[in-house]
């Protein structure tokens, strides 16, 4: 199950854009372009269908309407968003375009869903729409009354994964308020305790395999509770004394955490993956295999994973495609978004024999980035 085109209008950075999917996709361009807002039209509608999210929530948690709307529209123009999803026995595509009322509430404009090209439901606004107004301030996606004939279109955008670990929150989440599958790790802890233990102990142990090999000096990775119930990660290291190189997460370092939060998350479901910068804190020779770890974890699940990076090493990967790298552009006019794969000379590169990362990332550099090194002068 996975996204297959994505379509916007005023959409943050994004005037407009129109980008096939494929399974993997290297988000690229410079500081400022819009990887993060791109990657969140999929956390909003995330939002949208999870079951304590909703419309009005998932706009007014990102500052209201007016946050939202590209500031190139003209006329104070409605965001809109659709996407083209293949759910495995159809081809599914949800449509939503909305604005705010004279009091500033999000208000729906239009809502469309297809299956296969044909209307699962009629386009709103609809008759009952036009009789009561106020029903505009919700989507059908969000409810359960209303979305019985495309509910799984709903559980596929509520399924969505973001994850950009922050591992001081891992070490300290006993300090934090920690929040439900918190994209952040807050509770990274409660989530693997929450496992099934056989489950939990295969992942672990497929984990500490992958650690091993980026942590050399790591012999075994196990999880635990100690005396107030509180759940650890515990790794044991090579050491001269027995049972002396044995510490909890509290102690991993930041690659260490990034990496085991990074392999838990490629194991865990099969729901559309979101990551953001996942080379941070990581040595280059393991940021390299970075792309050949998801294409591995999606074997079996065929699991879609979206990724913004600014890394030449983890875009030097040859079995990257140009098709896979979504290149965004700033202009005076927004961020223009096309696949690298339209790009003739990008194709012409990398068909001579070059990696994405030496065909693209050169061209997304800025300008003037030598002046940098005169900032004291």
């Amino acid at each position: 199950m996975r996204f297959t085109r994505l379509r916007l209008e005023n959409w943050r950075n994004f005037k407009r854009l129109d980008v096939a999917l494929q399974l993997r996709a290297f988000i690229v361009g410079p500081n400022a372009a819009g990887k993060s807002n791109l990657l969140d039209v999929f956390r909003f509608l995330r939002d949208i269908a999870e079951p304590e999210g909703g419309f009005q929530r998932a706009v007014k948690s990102r500052g209201g309407v007016s946050q939202l709307r590209c500031l190139h529209a003209r006329k104070q123009a409605d965001v809109a968003i659709q996407v083209e999803m293949d759910l495995g026995d159809a081809h599914w595509a949800y449509e939503l375009e909305f604005a705010q009322d004279a009091q500033k509430t999000p208000t729906v404009r239009r809502e469309r869903i297809t299956r296969d090209g044909l209307d699962v439901i009629p386009p709103r606004p609809d008759e009952a729409d036009n009789d009561d107004r106020n029903r505009l301030t919700q989507t059908y996606l969000e409810q359960v009354n209303a979305n019985k004939d495309f509910r799984e279109v709903a559980d596929f955008l509520s399924g969505i994964r973001y994850l950009h670990i922050v591992p001081q929150l891992i070490r300290q989440s006993d300090r934090v308020i920690s929040k439900a599958d918190d994209p952040l790790g807050s509770d990274f802890l409660e989530q693997i305790a929450r496992m099934q233990p056989r489950t939990r102990d295969s992942r672990l142990k497929k984990i500490n395999k992958a650690l091993q090999v980026a942590v050399p000096q790591l012999k075994e990775l196990t999880f635990e509770r100690d005396g107030r119930g509180v759940p650890h990660l515990k790794g044991l290291y090579k050491h001269w004394r027995p049972d002396a190189g044995s510490q909890t997460e509290e102690h991993f370092s930041d690659g260490t955490l990034r990496l085991l939060g990074l392999l838990w998350a490629l194991l865990d479901g099969n729901a559309p993956l979101l990551l953001e910068e996942p080379e941070l804190s990581l040595h280059s020779e393991v940021v390299r295999h970075i792309p050949a770890m998801m294409a591995s974890a999606s074997r079996k699940s065929a699991r879609q994973v979206l990724i913004s990076t600014h890394s030449a090493d983890l875009l030097a990967d040859v079995g990257i495609a140009p098709e896979e790298v979504i290149w965004l552009r700033p202009t005076e006019e927004g961020t223009i978004v096309e696949s690298a794969g339209d790009d003739s000379q990008v194709r012409a590169l990398v068909e001579g024999g070059l990696t994405i990362a030496e065909a693209v990332l050169p061209r997304t550099a800025p300008e003037h980035a030598a002046q940098l090194a005169m900032f004291a002068e």
